[in-house]
């Protein structure tokens, strides 16, 4: 059955969650002291907090986000009744005892208790939830990469700024420390000028052939799932939700590795070179020309380069004219080696300083000023990683205008900036 503007006459999934016989109902506000932290803030000043996507990658955020004082988890969706009796369960073992559970991500933005939204769903279900959480005054805590496509890059960025929300993209590299100095150091010309960038992605396995078609498992709501994308029968490997492969092996559902890794990596390069709000001019596809490696070029001649040797072990190496900066998470090095303990004088160039992602999201869902990584920031580095994917399943360079933010003089490329949304899944308008 596919989406539909009325929802269905079953308001809430209720389930029972917990050997304590959790009871999902209406959402409802519990006290601090129930927590057991009488610290915290009063129950009806605290952001209440929903889930939309509670898998595998969305466990850091069920126990970051209900362990801050001023955030208190109210509800959860998933489109698997596994996933979402998990995750109830496990937030009830933290103390949020009385959590909305349903399977319509509708149901949870029209929940009144809801003040954010988290998520965390396979890439292909980003956009239209975030439009339609930003539309009905939810700020947004979205996981990268921020879109599956260009123009629903176009359109996040639009409705952030039409409604005036709040949306921090899952890009947390930006608040590792690492990070933040290697970008500083490459800001401050300290290796001289940048000629190249190496960057590592690594590989997911392409999608198996003849998978055994099997009935849709009970509890799983596997057309809801597939959403905006082709109708395939189904298949558990499509679905799998695994870091090495699954649904992140399939073109329909994400950008293969570039959304993956290159969502991370790639949006280092732009933030170490100072490019948040523009981007590269050509993407060179490995094979291309005998090109060994995929790579794409910035208009002033820096090429990033996808998994080219050697790396010195880092998942990014900056090349400059009198040094290099080596980047990776908890690693970072310098030629020349005491260039990474460099210190900055006031008149330096200082990036965007957090110590902690999701807590810089919600310091700034109370300050409303914006995030380190908001919709603007995600959808150039976004862009990349799509823009990369359809020079390689062209086999051919592509120019793109970042001014414009268009393909230039390629028809098929350009028709590959969005894809076809199948009927009763369209994008919410903005």
């Amino acid at each position: 059955m596919k989406h539909e503007n009325v929802l269905p006459r079953r308001r809430f999934l209720k389930q029972s969650a917990t050997a304590a016989g959790l009871l999902f109902g209406a959402p409802s506000i519990i006290k601090a002291e129930t927590l057991g932290n009488a610290n915290k803030a009063g129950a009806n000043s605290r952001i209440g907090i929903g889930f939309i996507g509670t898998g595998r990658i969305a466990h850091g955020h069920l126990v970051s986000f209900p362990g801050m004082q001023s955030v208190q988890a109210v509800a959860a969706c998933d489109v698997r009744a596994s996933n979402l009796n998990n995750a109830a369960g496990f937030l009830a073992q933290k103390g949020a005892t009385s959590v909305a559970a349903t399977p319509y991500y509708e149901e949870l933005i029209q929940n009144p208790e809801v003040d954010v939204v988290c998520i965390a769903t396979p890439d292909h279900w980003h956009a239209a939830i975030a439009i339609e959480a930003m539309k009905a005054g939810k700020d947004v805590y979205v996981e990268k990469p921020m879109t599956l496509t260009i123009e629903e890059g176009k359109a996040v960025l639009a409705a952030e700024q039409k409604y005036g929300r709040i949306l921090q993209v899952g890009s947390q590299q930006r608040s590792s420390a690492h990070f933040m100095i290697a970008a500083n150091l490459v800001r401050n010309g300290l290796i001289g000028e940048v000629k190249e960038v190496y960057c590592r992605l690594g590989k997911f396995p392409l999608p198996p052939e003849n998978q055994p078609i099997l009935p849709v498992p009970e509890g799983f709501d596997y057309d809801r799932w597939l959403g905006p994308t082709p109708f395939y029968e189904y298949t558990e490997h499509r679905v799998q939700q695994n870091y090495s492969g699954g649904w992140r092996c399939y073109w329909d559902y994400g950008n293969r590795m570039f959304g993956d890794w290159g969502a991370h990596n790639f949006d280092i390069v732009q933030w170490a070179l100072g490019r948040d709000d523009t981007g590269p001019v050509e993407f060179i596809p490995m094979g291309y020309n005998g090109a060994e490696h995929h790579h794409y070029r910035y208009a002033d001649g820096i090429t990033v380069w996808r998994d080219k040797k050697p790396d010195h072990g880092h998942m990014i190496r900056f090349i400059g004219t009198e040094g290099e900066v080596h980047v990776g998470r908890g690693q970072l090095a310098t030629l020349p080696v005491d260039l990474r303990k460099h210190r900055f004088g006031p008149n330096a160039i200082q990036v965007y300083k957090s110590t902690n992602h999701r807590g810089n999201f919600i310091d700034c869902v109370q300050s409303r000023k914006p995030t380190i990584c908001p919709a603007s920031v995600g959808h150039r580095t976004g862009t990349i990683c799509q823009l990369a994917g359809i020079a390689e399943r062209l086999g051919r360079a592509i120019e793109w205008d970042p001014a414009a933010e268009q393909i230039l003089g390629d028809a098929e490329a350009q028709a590959m900036q969005d894809r076809p949304r199948r009927e009763g899944y369209e994008l919410p308008t903005v």
